[in-house]
């Protein structure tokens, strides 16, 4: 059976040591995950000097690529972001746009090197919008070749004009802990699978590996 590890990119716009309901969420996540034998570890992008691009590397002391490194060496990806406005937090946005140079990085057989990999997406906020900013962000994700399970996100809201958070919301709903755990079974499921039975390469006359990039 494969050996699966997990990344999760806590896409808060708060630093460190500020408590954060997308960590809280994207734990419960590496909990869950764990429970199917999937071990993993957080990072908190904002901690890190991630710069704006479209590269692999935009040098001068990107903190990009070392996140970067830790991604390819995991078979599960979890966006955990809260929302802002109704849309992924900025961070989400700077991640996504950063995946999008993995368009023009392929292993030796010419698939996407993201395409053995699976993706899930985990949303807190206190207003509604949360279908949209899954929606928004499994689009990003499959654009740029990971695959998404059956059941892949899970996602907590507050009431309307409140402003209490998922981590002092007291006991957490069975909704959200199902959702998490659907998640983590799915996911987990096809990464083994991935990993076991890649997808085809491209076949000889040339096929497309992934969408055209879009221009800056």
């Amino acid at each position: 059976m494969a050996n699966i590890r997990a990344l999760v990119l806590n896409c808060t716009l708060k630093p460190s040591p500020a408590p954060s309901s997308a960590e809280q969420l994207g734990g419960e996540v590496l909990a869950e995950l764990a429970a199917q034998g999937v071990q993993g570890e957080m990072i908190r992008v904002v901690d890190h000097d991630v710069r704006f691009g479209v590269s692999t590397d935009e040098g001068d002391g990107d903190g990009w690529p070392a996140i970067r490194a830790k991604l390819m060496a995991a078979q599960v990806l979890i966006i955990a972001t809260p929302i802002w406005l109704g849309q992924p937090s900025s961070v989400c946005k700077m991640v996504l746009e950063r995946l999008d140079a993995e368009l023009s990085e392929t292993d030796d057989e010419g698939r996407l090197r993201t395409y053995g990999k699976v993706a899930g997406v985990a949303v807190v906020g206190n207003e509604d919008g949360a279908h949209h900013t899954i929606g928004q962000v499994q689009q990003a994700l499959n654009e740029v070749g990971f695959t998404l399970a059956a059941a892949a996100a899970t996602y907590w809201v507050g009431e309307a004009l409140r402003t209490v958070d998922y981590r002092d919301a007291g006991p957490k709903p069975d909704t959200t802990g199902r959702t998490t755990k659907a998640l983590a079974l799915n996911t987990a499921h096809l990464a083994r699978l991935l990993a076991d039975r890649p997808y085809p390469p491209p076949d000889a006359k040339g096929a497309a590996v992934g969408p055209s990039r879009e221009s800056a």
